[in-house]
């Protein structure tokens, strides 16, 4: 079964009735104005009818409707043929004459998706506070139990009344994000709150719908968020998605777009730990749409396993930056090349940060090695010195300077030598 819809339409305007989730398998697409076990088919794909040139198909699958008319208004029902099952999606159209005053401000025609309707009478319902009574009750817990049969049975009137009631266009514009799901899908979303009833929202990719595109997976709406969820494998970086919001009193189209992005990488400098110390490796993203996963590898000897958080092992990721810490690093296993991974679904990137570990250096050693090698270079000079040449520490010895008390000395040596040489002469 299909899912019911409902579309308004002014007369004199244009309206497009879309067949949603069309397959691109489908061998033919047929409309009808009514029911299909009833009525004839209206346009078809592949059969030629009587020409109508207010009526064309958009994209081979929706219906475009010109000039529309009071008599256009009723239950329009695609089916789209497969090789072996029929898939049905029901519209309902309703036309509004322009004899309300309150009219001039709306759009041609708007769109109310995923509503389900037991006639076109409930469409009172479509506000929680309309003004007067829906067979004497206004409230909407009340009114909504109201069986059709005791409600009005004219349309246009119905139609013209709940125009004139949707006056709350959503506030600003809309808001795009994009996410990741588990299975590594694209997910879209786009937001476009405080409007009533709730805008129709869009996701385009080069101007081309993605509601009946092979690439979507699923697509879901709830209120005012509407999310896509893609396959990867039709991706590339730099792709731009676009989502377009339309609500039944503003004219403009409001749009906001999502650029997706491979993730980017850098990292520090190569780091280096003594043995026995600990060390920290960082990889930082410093560019991805949507936010990448981020994982650490030992190096290419095992490109496939993810290490682990765990014994020496510490791994915090903050925001887009993540942290390996090795505790009590080992030569033997832990020196070498890390490989950080990140991945989206645009794709992933992968960078190398190497570590070197080092044993530790035996400080107290170097310093007396270098005192003991200074004392044999001054000894072994010295030797060298001696040995060819005995005088020159003499004479190095005379060149000292003398002391008060060896002066004394002299002089007493001196005095005693004058005295002999006096006793000679007499």
């Amino acid at each position: 079964a299909g899912t019911d819809e409902v579309v308004f339409g002014q007369v004199g305007g244009s309206i497009l009735l879309l067949c949603r989730n069309v397959s691109k398998e489908a061998t033919e697409v047929v409309w009808f104005q009514g029911d299909p076990r009833t009525f004839p088919p209206l346009f078809s794909s592949r059969v030629s009818f009587p020409p109508d040139i207010r009526f064309s198909l958009v994209d081979n699958s929706s219906l475009s409707i010109t000039e529309l008319r009071v008599q256009d208004e009723g239950n329009y029902t695609c089916r789209e043929v497969l090789n072996k099952t029929d898939h049905e999606h029901r519209v309902q159209l309703l036309v509004a004459s322009k004899s309300s005053p309150q009219l001039s401000s709306f759009p041609s025609a708007f769109h109310i998706p995923k509503f389900l309707w037991c006639c076109p009478e409930s469409l009172w319902l479509l506000n929680r506070h309309v003004c007067g009574s829906v067979c004497g009750r206004s409230s909407w817990e009340r009114a909504r139990t109201v069986p059709c049969s005791q409600m009005m049975t004219h349309h246009a009137s119905v139609s013209d009344h709940v125009l004139s009631l949707l006056i709350d266009p959503p506030q600003a514009t809309p808001k795009c994000w994009a996410e990741t799901t588990t299975g590594q899908m694209l997910q879209l979303f786009c937001s476009w709150p405080g409007g009533y009833p709730h805008p129709t929202l869009h996701w385009r990719e080069e101007g081309q719908d993605l509601e009946n595109s092979s690439w979507v997976i699923s697509s879901t709406s709830s209120s005012d968020t509407h999310v896509e969820i893609l396959n990867s494998s039709h991706l590339s970086h730099r792709k731009v998605f676009k989502c377009v919001g339309s609500h039944v009193v503003k004219q403009e189209q409001p749009a906001c777009t999502v650029e997706i992005k491979l993730p980017s990488l850098e990292s520090d400098p190569p780091q280096t730990c003594f043995v026995g110390d600990n060390v920290t490796l960082t990889c930082r993203v410093t560019e991805s749409t949507p936010a990448a996963r981020l994982s650490w590898l030992r190096d290419i000897t095992q490109p496939e396993v993810e290490i682990q958080p765990g014994g020496r092992f510490l791994i915090a990721q903050e925001g887009n930056v993540s942290r390996l810490t090795i505790q009590n690093c080992s030569q033997g296993t832990d020196g070498g090349c890390y490989v950080c991974k990140a991945q989206n679904p645009v794709g992933l990137k992968e960078l190398f940060v190497c570590l070197t570990v080092k044993e530790p250096a035996n400080i107290v050693g170097v310093v007396g090695a270098v005192v003991v090698l200074s004392l044999l270079t001054v000894l072994t000079v010295t030797a060298v010195v001696l040995y060819y040449n005995p005088l020159l520490c003499l004479r190095a010895c005379s060149a000292v300077p003398r002391n008060a008390d060896s002066g004394d000395v002299l002089v007493l040596v001196d005095s005693e030598d004058d005295e002999e040489g006096k006793g000679s002469e007499e």
